[in-house]
């Protein structure tokens, strides 16, 4: 796995005690649109990363947080249009049907994007094993620009002509765990499985020591016993002898 920067990937551009958490609006609309058309974002937050290439709990960031990345969209074919969607682990499989982004802010509730719900499974296809990971991949479908809208700079139709391409190769996805508390049991077992084939731990049988321990224990008691036997014994005779002497 390469080496993220966090500064140069922005994962530091927020302060101590600030959050990043857009709604999907802002996530299509404010950031991803900006990113296609090489417009200036509103914050570095969101690092480039091709999510697909690596498991989920090898990207960077907080494992119990939202994580949230632009990706490019990598064609699994070099002739066609399926998205490439395996890691080294596993594989991004996408679940329910898609659904639409709606932008408040235009008017007839326009739609300017879409969500896609995936999940990670284990293994390879199509015999994986499901996790909690989810990831939620957002596509935009409309680069148009309201004339009146003063979020966005004017930008001639040419540019955006020429920036309609990268629509099908750009994505902003949000990854993380459905049970939040299924973090360590995945660093576990990512960790177990690395060391599959590797040299095997040495097993102690613990309760043959506690036997062994027992055992002696035992005999021990059963030794001072009968040295306590014994020691009555010559007691007595010593007491006997004793009173026949007088």
């Amino acid at each position: 796995m390469e080496n993220f920067n966090f500064v140069r990937d922005g994962m530091s551009g927020l302060p101590p005690g600030f959050r990043f958490q857009p709604t999907e609006e802002e996530l299509v609309f404010q950031y991803l649109k900006r990113k296609i058309l090489s417009w200036p974002l509103p914050a570095s937050v969101i690092p480039e990363v091709n999510v697909c290439k690596y498991d989920p709990w090898e990207l960077p960031g907080d494992m119990e947080q939202e994580r949230y990345f632009f990706s490019n969209k990598e064609a699994k074919y070099p002739n066609g249009n399926r998205v490439n969607r395996a890691s080294s682990s596993g594989y991004w499989k996408a679940t329910g049907l898609d659904r639409q982004i709606v932008s408040s802010s235009w008017k007839n509730n326009h739609v300017v994007g879409m969500k896609k719900t995936l999940v990670f499974y284990r293994g390879k296809a199509p015999h994986g094993s499901r996790t909690d990971w989810v990831m939620h991949e957002y596509r935009l479908v409309n680069l148009g620009v309201e004339t009146t809208d003063s979020n966005f700079p004017q930008t001639e139709n040419s540019a955006q002509q020429n920036s309609s391409f990268q629509m099908d190769k750009w994505v902003v996805c949000r990854i993380f765990l459905k049970n939040k508390g299924a973090a360590t049991t995945e660093i576990t077992e990512t960790r177990t499985n690395d060391n599959v084939g590797g040299t095997q731990p040495r097993l102690f049988d613990f309760m043959g020591r506690d036997d062994i321990v027992f055992d002696s224990v035992s005999s021990a008691c059963s030794s001072s016993n009968s040295l306590a036997g014994i020691s009555s014994n010559e007691q007595d005779h010593e007491q006997s002898s004793s009173r026949n002497f007088y």
